[in-house]
């Protein structure tokens, strides 16, 4: 499961991080709502962990902008320090899925998350929308758009550029990438170079920037924004 946690007390933070990640989650975090909002712009996210009390965007004004301007199905589960009827109406009513009051039991937040997550992928309203940047990519029609406009890719494409978006900004082994199209049965010839040449035509050859990078002898990571390089 990949969470993201936006929250602004690092103990509450270091807790999650330590409690979560020997469990093999993997977990993104910003301490505010503007950086949190950000990075759910960019990226797919089984949850949210949102801190209603955040500096500059406060978690109901964040889960609002989820809801209504990225159109972001994502299951929602609150914190607050503040436990009275109008705030946690306040926070449904602004679309989030789950409440929990400061302090609180990693267990019991790791069960509320997993009914969550479970309820989202069996019900009709789970987002099968990759983002990252302004490329974005419907899994369950195989249409993909850079900037609105639609790409062209081959079946192996879609898989790759599948498996990167669920990865951005992080680096994609080679070998990632290779079980990913082929599974064990890895061709001999350096294939995945071709198709990925192929991705890298329709991706970025039309715009002013290129997303897909190479990183020489490692992998291929997908990044959002032009750094220059």
């Amino acid at each position: 499961m990949r969470l993201l946690i936006i929250e602004d007390n690092p103990d509450i933070v270091a807790n999650l991080y330590e409690f979560f990640e020997p469990k093999g989650y993997v977990l993104d975090s910003a301490v505010n709502g503007y950086a949190g909002l950000g990075l759910a712009s960019q990226h797919q996210y089984d949850a949210v962990v949102l801190d209603v009390m955040l500096p500059g965007l406060n978690g109901v004004e964040l889960c609002q902008k989820l809801r209504s301007e990225l159109n972001d199905a994502t299951p929602v589960l609150m914190l607050t320090a503040r436990d009275t009827l109008a705030d946690k109406v306040a926070g449904f009513d602004a679309g989030a899925d789950d409440y929990l009051v400061k302090p609180f039991s990693l267990v019991e937040l790791e069960v509320r998350l997993k009914a969550l997550v479970r309820r989202a992928k069996g019900g009709h309203g789970a987002s099968s929308v990759l983002r990252v940047g302004e490329l974005s990519f419907d899994t369950s029609t195989y249409t993909a758009t850079r900037a609105g406009r639609p790409l062209v890719l081959t079946k192996t494409g879609y898989v790759l550029l599948r498996c990167l978006m669920r990865e951005a900004p992080r680096l994609v082994p080679r070998e990632t990438l290779e079980q990913e199209v082929w599974g064990e049965d890895r061709p001999d010839s350096d294939a995945l170079r071709t198709h990925l040449h192929a991705l890298r035509q329709a991706l970025d050859k039309p715009f002013s920037f290129s997303m897909l990078r190479t990183v020489p002898g490692i992998g291929y990571k997908l990044v959002s924004h032009d750094d220059g390089v």
